[in-house]
């Protein structure tokens, strides 16, 4: 995944991704019957790992709900979740979704589930706070919210030292807020 980050897809060669693992070629094939295969798996465990670290700190059972969306929120848009060798190995994958069916699947399923964990945050925290959604606003809700935490995910990790220190978050928590009609900087 760093030949990627650093190389984009054309860099990362069999033959390159065994010397950087220090294996053999053959070690890699015996594991995947192609290059194609082991970018796919290195793409959905990329994006997996991103959201299972955005939500593992937001599960806090006995925290309020609005509490943990703001977590969840917070999470996706600080270190190590915002990263530009991140950033970076996303961007090269990005390409090859448009072309290759496994590639959107995977792509759109690990969309879903981050839109699904942070619609399920917002109904939480909505219904905690006696505003229960439609469901109809709900998905476009978290569409939204999704869309301000991935842009912002981006620029954050393009751009780090475009930001001050908790900008990020401090943005995400307005932006989703406001999204929502609920104030996520203040915790009860």
């Amino acid at each position: 995944m760093s030949l990627i980050a650093e190389q984009g897809l054309q860099g990362a060669t069999v033959r390159a991704i065994a010397d950087r693992a220090n294996v053999t070629q053959g070690l890699i094939r015996h594991h995947f019957s192609s290059k194609e295969d082991l970018i796919t798996a290195a793409y959905d465990y990329h994006m997996r790992r991103m959201t299972a670290m955005t939500a593992a700190q937001s599960a806090e059972p006995n925290d309020s709900a609005r509490s943990r969306l703001a977590t969840f929120v917070v999470t996706g848009l600080t270190h190590p979740v915002v990263d530009p060798d991140w950033v970076c190995l996303w961007a090269g994958f990005l390409n090859k979704t448009r072309k290759d069916t496994k590639m959107q699947e995977i792509h759109e399923q690990t969309y879903r589930d981050f839109r699904d964990r942070l619609e399920a945050h917002i109904s939480d925290a909505l219904q905690e706070a006696g505003m229960p959604p439609k469901s109809c606003h709900l998905r476009r809700m978290a569409i939204a919210c999704n869309a301000v935490i991935d842009g912002l995910w981006m620029e954050g990790g393009a751009l780090p030292s475009a930001f001050k220190a908790g900008e990020l978050p401090e943005i995400g928590l307005d932006s989703v807020g406001s999204i929502i009609g609920l104030d996520l900087t203040v915790i009860e």
